[in-house]
């Protein structure tokens, strides 16, 4: 057996994931209930408009995940964009790629364990939110170390909960909008937005900026898809397997954010501000309004329940990512590129991103989601242009209409609409964003002697 750990240990990671398997951790990573978390941001910035958002990531992102669907058969690799930038452009652009993802996979366990707080506060505003984040960093944790099964599994019962919860939810705003009412009070003929208009999508007063900068937040809402490439060295027969999870995730909840959204934006039809206290958390508001107390309370508490299977679905992306990268060298390889002989998961990992998502306790939502949003765009950018890389410059994959559609058509629209969203950024992602990438081509220029030497890397693929 090789030994990718660099340790003692010969232990690696087992295939057990089918595609519902994949497609549950993706959907439980997703979170299709964060919709009501985010729709008061992404309405202000949208300008009242957030199903067109939703369309314009949407369709980002299934270009995007068929790009990772040509990586994952070329290099069915944990490493996700990491290693596609790697193996396929250079092995230092693969290294800042990781270091750029770590954003997005690092913070993400982190968010989900700051709107748990959030709801529980809601609940109990007795309790010092310090138990929450201790409590629920110490539970995500504990889930990851039982392995990627054991997280499918958990997450299956939860996923279909939320979708249920969401189809009531929408059914509720569905009558009170046909019986002629929105959040306002009765609907005259003079509003705008009228049950079954086309108003929430497009009207003259729509600006393409403000919709891709909506878009661009909503990068937020889709990260679970791409994070299911991390787990190729788990997954039956990946070539096939994972690139269709991918795809399948990323359409199937897009499709639930906009027409859940169409209807939620024709019954706030004004300023979010009208409506909502803190537009950044806007998910207690919008159930008490929508449904009342009794509903709100008990969303809530499932609430709690759905954001802690999304973080612990992000916590094993990142773990592996990590894995990955350890295994590789580039960071230290007997913490990093540990695998359990027991649970057959990096557990080392584990417990680091665990004592990482302690420091939700300091973190404001809106800068966490802004600072995902540049490691979510580095990386989605990477693979597309990593498979015009691969297969186009590198393989010669131009000589029939079909290669050049599939490897360079397709990729570049991906990396177009994902450009589009570079353009819109807020300027707090990208700071701070740009920050981290200073850091990380220091560490680089450490690692490589000055880049005399390109990056390490595990040469499986070679």
């Amino acid at each position: 057996m090789t030994n990718f750990s660099g340790t003692q240990s010969a232990a690696k990671l087992q295939k057990t994931l089918g595609l519902w398997h994949i497609i549950i951790i993706g959907l439980a990573y997703i979170q299709p209930m964060t919709l009501f978390d985010t729709f008061g941001l992404v309405s202000e910035e949208s300008h009242l408009h957030v199903p067109t958002s939703y369309i314009i990531a949407l369709i980002a992102i299934l270009f995007t995940s068929i790009s990772y669907g040509h990586m994952i058969r070329r290099y069915p690799s944990s490493g996700s964009a990491y290693t596609y930038a790697q193996k396929s452009i250079h092995p230092n652009i693969g290294f800042m790629v990781g270091w750029s993802s770590w954003l997005d996979y690092l913070l993400s366990p982190m968010v989900n364990i700051i709107l748990a707080v959030i709801y529980l506060e809601a609940l109990f505003p007795d309790v010092n939110h310090w138990v929450w984040v201790i409590v629920l960093s110490a539970f995500m944790t504990g889930v990851n170390l039982r392995g990627a099964r054991f997280v499918a599994n958990f997450n299956s019962l939860i996923v279909l909960v939320q979708l249920l919860v969401i189809g009531i939810f929408t059914w509720m705003v569905f009558t009170k909008l046909q019986a002629g009412f929105n959040a306002e009070g009765p609907i005259t003929a003079e509003q705008r937005y009228q049950l079954w208009s086309l108003e929430p999508f497009w009207n003259e007063l729509t600006s393409v900026g403000a919709l891709i900068t909506g878009a661009t937040l909503l990068c937020f809402s889709f990260t679970g898809f791409d994070s299911l490439s991390s787990l190729a060295e788990e997954t039956k027969d990946t070539e096939n397997t994972l690139p269709k999870a991918i795809f399948l995730t990323a359409l199937i909840a897009g499709v639930i954010f906009i027409i859940s959204t169409y209807f939620m934006q024709l019954y706030f039809p004004s300023t979010p501000g009208s409506y909502f206290k803190n537009i950044a958390e806007t998910q207690p508001e919008i159930l008490l309004l929508v449904g009342g107390s009794l509903f709100q309370s008990y969303v809530l508490t499932f609430a709690i329940i759905t954001v802690m299977a999304s973080g612990i679905s992000a916590h094993a992306g990142v773990s592996r990512l990590m894995y990955v990268m350890g295994r590789d060298g580039v960071i230290n390889k007997k913490i990093f590129g540990h695998i359990s002989p027991k649970s057959y998961t990096p557990n080392y990992n584990i417990l680091i991103v665990g004592a990482v998502a302690l420091t939700a306790g300091f973190m404001d939502l809106d800068i966490v989601i802004s600072m995902i949003s540049f490691g979510a765009l580095t990386a989605f950018t990477f693979v597309n242009l990593s498979v015009i890389s691969r297969y186009a410059l590198r393989d010669g994959r131009t000589k029939t209409a079909k290669d050049i559609f599939s490897f360079v058509v397709i990729p570049m629209l991906g990396f177009i609409s994902i450009f589009a969203m570079w353009l819109e950024i807020e300027e707090t992602a990208l700071k701070y964003g740009l920050w981290w990438a200073m850091f990380g081509i220091l560490y680089l220029g450490y690692k490589t002697k000055g880049f005399k030497h390109p990056a390490p890397q595990h040469n499986e693929f070679e």
